[in-house]
């Protein structure tokens, strides 16, 4: 019988002991610290930056016309360079830009092979468009005058103009834009010849 208890209690105790050194690194070291949460960086977006479209402005022009010029069922068609000076005042008024100009266009384009010309288009413009920060994209219409050659007799016409264009703000001073115009004159100078000029062009800009 004590033999017994004997071999019982020693097997308890080395249980015991086993279960005490298992434990010790636990209560020497205490509970485990939870490790640290990634630190989450979020991008940065920064907003574009815009542009105030408020004020004056002087350009030059640099493009390309084509021209049709139609008398009764004779059509005849042309084109050639295009240069020229602009300026105007502009107001911006948040999301949106209003504004009136002038501008003036050489263009020496040939209609057909009549030796008829269409040699100068001027334009009182309204502009309106929508301020995208450093860009302003805009549609414009307005009053055209042009004068030209038809049947070897100079003439000028009073007629229309109507398209679209966009300029970019380089600095707070210089823009480069662009600019697609359709111009209409009817009856051109009463000479029965009807021209329809498009023309599309370059434009360097200052603001003040």
């Amino acid at each position: 019988m004590t033999k017994l208890f004997r071999g019982k209690g020693a097997k308890v105790g080395v249980g015991l002991l086993a279960g005490l050194m298992t434990a010790g690194p636990v209560f020497a070291g205490g509970m485990a610290e939870p490790a640290p949460e990634p630190t989450v960086i979020a991008p940065v977006v920064q907003a574009a930056p815009s542009a105030d479209w408020t004020g004056g402005w002087v350009g030059a022009r640099l493009g390309y016309g084509d021209a049709s010029a139609e008398t009764g069922a004779v059509s005849v068609d042309g084109n050639g360079g295009t240069f020229g000076l602009s300026g105007g005042y502009d107001w911006d008024f948040g999301n949106w830009v209003a504004g009136v100009g002038l501008d003036w266009d050489k263009t020496n384009l040939d209609l057909g092979t009549t030796g008829d010309t269409l040699d100068d288009i001027a334009r009182l413009k309204l502009r309106a468009g929508a301020d995208v920060g450093r860009t302003l994209v805009y549609a414009t219409a307005g009053a055209a005058r042009a004068s030209g050659d038809i049947a070897g007799v100079s003439h000028h016409d009073n007629g229309w103009f109507g398209g679209v264009g966009a300029d970019y703000a380089l600095t707070d001073r210089w823009t480069l834009g662009g600019e697609v115009l359709t111009n209409r004159f009817d009856n051109f100078g009463n000479t029965g010849t009807d021209i329809d000029a498009t023309t599309a062009s370059v434009n360097l800009g200052f603001r003040f």
